[in-house]
């Protein structure tokens, strides 16, 4: 007699729960939006100058809050700091300890560059601790000459240089710790690092066009049309390789019918069946490709045309949030017994639960409100006032 939905005890239950999902997506908007500031810093694309040191300060944001999710979903999460007292190179999750602290060092040292002019200026006009504050952000150097200048932007440049490998290896190291599960055929896949890897880049920039927009809005201060239909052809680059890697590597089960095919394929079409097929496939690619293809062919109004832009970039953000469940839950739904599935549903009130997930989502933001009181989003001659 044949047993259709054999599930193994200890696959019963979903372990990496909704704390892992938030983890890479995290991640991820934080290598979209350095992508835009090096754009603008590195490769001198002048149309992303308005959103360039916002993304800086957003991408700095979330990376402070990266391991949250991590350390949220651990039982001891005070014992994190082994890896760093007893060091072990081979260990994967170590190794993105290393690789998250080289890329926050980094990524602060660019800030610190960008905004020394600034700093240097908000030194001399304050006081006590808060002048103390910008003593220690200026390396205790006021010097704005031209030389000193060139030399900032010379270091700027470097230093973005180097964070763009970094960050592809910080976000890249996610996927290729999912892909290096080889017990799971739905992660263990050497497609599943690139896939994290666009899809970090199209969460990002979908994540800083809204931003940008809804706090220069509630500044009273101009969108620039021109910035934003830079990112929008930047983010349709990225997205239409997401999804092309996305749908690759269903495609790529599919014709090679390995032997755990019909267990994937089983995934897809049936738990996963609304997840992946109409959310993440239908609504939130499809439409957004229809969409982004419109933009790109007629000619729009600047107020409908980011309009357009805002509520493109908020599908995107669902589509790679649901892309990280489907990943990530969804590969946990199947039982190493090949002869069954289990089920995941999400609690409100759980320590890894909806509300828990909204809290963590909401701190980068705390975050970055933080850091604008410090370093402005824009400079005094980007204050145009909305008529």
């Amino acid at each position: 007699m044949l047993v259709s939905n054999y599930v193994f005890p200890n696959d019963l239950h979903v372990h990496w729960s909704m704390m892992i999902v938030l983890y890479p997506y995290m991640t991820g908007l934080v290598d979209g939006a350095f992508i835009i500031a090096a754009l603008y810093y590195l490769f001198n694309v002048k149309s992303l100058k308005p959103v360039a040191r916002f993304s800086l300060l957003f991408a700095l944001a979330f990376l402070c809050c990266a391991t949250l999710p991590l350390l949220l979903h651990l039982g001891r999460p005070e014992r994190n700091l082994n890896m760093l007292l007893t060091p072990s190179p081979s260990s994967a999750m170590a190794g993105f300890g290393y690789i998250y602290a080289v890329s926050m060092g980094v990524l602060v040292f660019i800030v610190l560059f960008v905004y020394r002019k600034d700093l240097v200026a908000s030194r001399k006009n304050s006081k006590g601790l808060r002048k103390l504050l910008y003593r220690v952000l200026t390396f205790d150097s006021i010097d704005l000459s031209t030389e000193a200048l060139v030399l900032d932007q010379k270091i700027i440049r470097f230093l973005v240089g180097i964070g763009i490998p970094v960050a592809i290896v910080l976000h890249g190291y996610v996927g290729f710790i999912f892909g290096g599960v080889k017990a799971n055929p739905t992660w263990s896949t050497p497609l599943m690092p690139v896939m994290f890897l666009f899809s970090a880049c199209v969460s990002g920039i979908s994540a800083v066009i809204p931003a940008y927009m809804v706090i220069r809005k509630a500044k009273g201060r101009s969108i620039d049309h021109d910035c934003v239909k830079t990112c929008i052809k930047i983010l349709t680059l990225f997205f239409i390789l997401a999804f092309a890697f996305e749908m690759l590597e269903v495609f790529s089960h599919s014709y090679l019918k390995s032997g755990y095919h019909h267990m994937v394929e089983g995934l897809l079409n049936g738990p996963l069946a609304s997840s992946f097929w109409l959310w993440q496939v239908k609504i939130c690619s499809v439409i957004p490709l229809l969409l982004l293809g419109i933009m790109a062919i007629f000619t729009i109004k600047p107020k409908t045309y980011n309009f357009m832009a805002a509520v493109v970039s908020i599908i995107l953000l669902l589509q790679v949030l649901i892309m990280r469940w489907n990943v990530v839950i969804g590969g946990q739904l199947m039982s190493k017994s090949a002869r069954g599935y289990t089920q995941f549903h999400p609690e409100w009130f759980d320590k890894e639960g909806i509300l828990a997930v909204m809290i963590v989502m909401a701190i980068p933001f705390i975050v970055l409100f933080v850091l604008s009181r410090i370093f402005p989003f824009w400079t005094q001659d980007n204050k145009t006032i909305v008529k």
